[in-house]
């Protein structure tokens, strides 16, 4: 293994057996080096692999204005996060977590702190992940000697949220848990469902919005068998009032996102209502049908 370019001190940028580049970390791993000399193997302590150019040089540069400390305690941070949630994520994730992690130290330090509006929800709807940002705070705190809000919490949480999902990116991440939050509101306020959070239907409606978000905006397609017609009447006609809800929910979409539900979703939504209404005793029929319109 030789040293394909110093990036700075501790970084350089190498090649494996089979030419594909990675960037490797260390201790003094490029201090006093260049290209073509031998990589000090007893100083690595990280190993990125990059699945394109355009990462491989992306990760270059914002490993290369980041102290080592910062980097090690991302890497940390990412490997906490891996052996809590059970996944082994792509080197990709250290761009983002790099990046952001840099930032928020310097805001910390300029005492400026950015509050979270989605923290609350973040923290209901991907417990694990916000748990993962959570001991990221306690990491940073424990390696750097800087306190961060709660609220960083919640911003590291949708960096691996974005990251269990390769094709997302943070801004997906943030805009379908808003979706989330602001259908549950929906039905708290303008369907007058109090919905019982301890619930295994309350459970499996978070799961299938999670799911409906992402296919809503083409980030994944439906593994449901598609319903026909008279299904969809059926269902419509049978669970009138948990349909009347998904009316309320499909026009707040409609108005905030400019998205339009298929009959599929429409259905597969009133179904998970339906179940949520039934654990709080609601009646679902005799709902007349002036009020569907």
């Amino acid at each position: 293994m030789q040293v394909e370019k110093v990036i700075n001190n501790n970084i350089i940028r190498t090649l494996d057996e089979n030419s594909n580049e990675l960037i490797v970390m260390g201790s003094g791993l490029g201090f006093k080096k260049k290209p073509g000399d031998p990589v000090d193997k007893t100083k690595i302590e990280k190993i990125y692999r990059l699945q394109d150019h355009a990462q491989s040089r992306t990760l270059e540069d914002v490993l290369a204005g980041i102290s080592l400390e910062v980097i090690q305690t991302v890497n940390e941070i990412v490997e906490r996060g891996s052996a809590l949630l059970g996944v082994k994520f792509s080197d990709a994730v250290y761009i983002a977590m790099a990046d952001h992690v840099q930032f928020a130290i310097a805001r910390a330090k300029n005492n400026i702190f950015v509050p979270n509006a989605l923290k609350n929800e973040i923290c209901s709807f991907y417990p694990n992940e916000f748990e993962a940002g959570l001991q990221a705070v306690e990491i940073i705190q424990r390696r750097l000697d800087v306190s961060l809000i709660d609220d960083e919490a919640g911003f590291i949480a949708l960096h691996f949220i974005s990251a269990l999902q390769e094709d997302q990116n943070i801004e997906s991440a943030r805009v379908m848990t808003e979706l989330i939050s602001n259908s549950l509101r929906v039905l708290k306020y303008q369907c007058h469902l109090d919905l019982d959070t301890d619930s295994l239907a309350y459970r499996r409606f978070i799961t299938h919005l999670k799911y409906f978000s992402r296919r809503l905006f083409k980030l994944t397609s439906s593994d449901e068998p598609p319903i026909d017609i008279a299904m969809y009447q059926m269902i419509k006609s049978q669970y009138k009032a948990a349909y009347l809800n998904v009316l309320k929910i499909s026009s707040m979409i409609q108005q905030v996102y400019k998205k339009e539900l298929s009959n599929d979703e429409m259905i597969y939504l009133t179904i998970h209502i339906n179940r949520l209404m039934e654990v709080n005793g609601l009646k679902k029929e005799r709902i007349s049908p002036n009020n569907l319109i």
